[in-house]
């Protein structure tokens, strides 16, 4: 049976309305820790979901300090990248979100977020703003423009900056130097109401299509795209096969040695229908466990 769905048009509702929708459903959102300072060298220090990368070459990223949609009043944060285009955004872990939902305080313009949230102020190399030590991560950045997206109460002003000095706890980089460790970064991401995310705990992989060329959804046999047992991912998966690493029909039958293959050959022989039942339920259980070769080899078993 198809799942109902609610359509809604944005501008029917009020901004406070429509807003937890949005940022519930585009979610979890990284949160970029952005310190700044005014031009009167007071800092400011406060968390950002409307976050992204957009470029490694010039090194860009953005964020958004939306108007507040209870006055349409601007972030303190906004007003300081327009005084002193710079700014400072970290990535915040589990260890420290507790003290970066504090930072969102509304405090008076002036209150130093980082004595509010007990964080240690560090200067940085580049920039004029300061960094928070406790962050794993750290980008010093030099703001390349402000783009308002509106003039509403909610409207986004995105934020572009340039990353020119970057600062990674050792701990958190790879044994090979290169690139960070999901696991030891333990990153927090925002989702909607006063929900956060854990990234360390849900992690899982998917090998990237563009490593190889999969023989694609559409090649693979009515049976398999039709069954009510394998899900999407489980199809995805297993279209992401090089049509030359494909088990060959020599292979496939050589699999019936196996002891769980021949064990539901011979337990299910009498009834097909049930034979190859199990057969898919066993490919998708070697599917998730990483064994691909495998898993066509059983799934390729039950079309018999």
């Amino acid at each position: 049976m198809p799942a109902a769905f609610r359509t809604i048009v944005p501008s029917e509702l009020s901004p406070s309305d429509w807003h937890p929708f949005m940022v519930g459903a585009v979610a979890p959102r990284p949160v970029a820790f952005v310190s700044t300072v005014a031009a009167d060298g007071s800092v400011n220090l406060s968390p950002y979901s409307f976050f992204n990368c957009f470029g490694s070459n010039p090194p860009i990223l953005a964020f958004s300090p939306a108007n507040r949609v209870r006055d349409n009043s601007q972030k303190h944060t906004l007003q300081n990248v327009r005084e002193v285009a710079e700014c400072v955004v970290h990535i915040c872990d589990y260890a420290m979100v507790e003290q970066m939902s504090l930072a969102s305080t509304e405090y008076a313009k002036g209150v130093n977020e980082f004595v509010k949230a007990g964080f240690t102020q560090a200067p940085s190399q580049l920039v004029r703003p300061p960094r928070v030590l406790e962050a794993p991560a750290a980008f010093e950045c030099v703001v390349e423009q402000v783009i308002e997206l509106g003039q509403n109460n909610g409207a986004g002003n995105l934020v572009l900056c340039r990353v020119v000095l970057a600062h990674f706890r050792e701990d958190i980089i790879l044994p090979s130097g290169i690139g960070i460790d999901p696991r030891k970064l333990d990153a927090v991401a925002r989702l909607g109401g006063d929900w956060y995310s854990r990234s360390a705990e849900t992690l899982f992989e998917v090998p990237k299509p563009n490593r190889r060329l999969g023989i694609g959804f559409d090649q693979l046999p009515a049976y398999l795209r039709e069954s009510t047992i394998l899900t999407g991912n489980n199809l995805g998966r297993l279209a992401n096969i090089e049509a030359e690493a494909m088990p060959t029909p020599e292979q496939v039958q050589a699999f019936r040695q196996d002891p769980l293959v021949s064990y539901t050959l011979s337990k299910h022989a009498t009834d097909q229908s049930e034979q190859r039942r199990q057969l898919i339920l066993l490919g998708q259980k070697l599917l998730e466990e990483g064994n691909m070769p495998d898993a066509w080899k059983v799934l390729l078993l039950a079309a018999e």
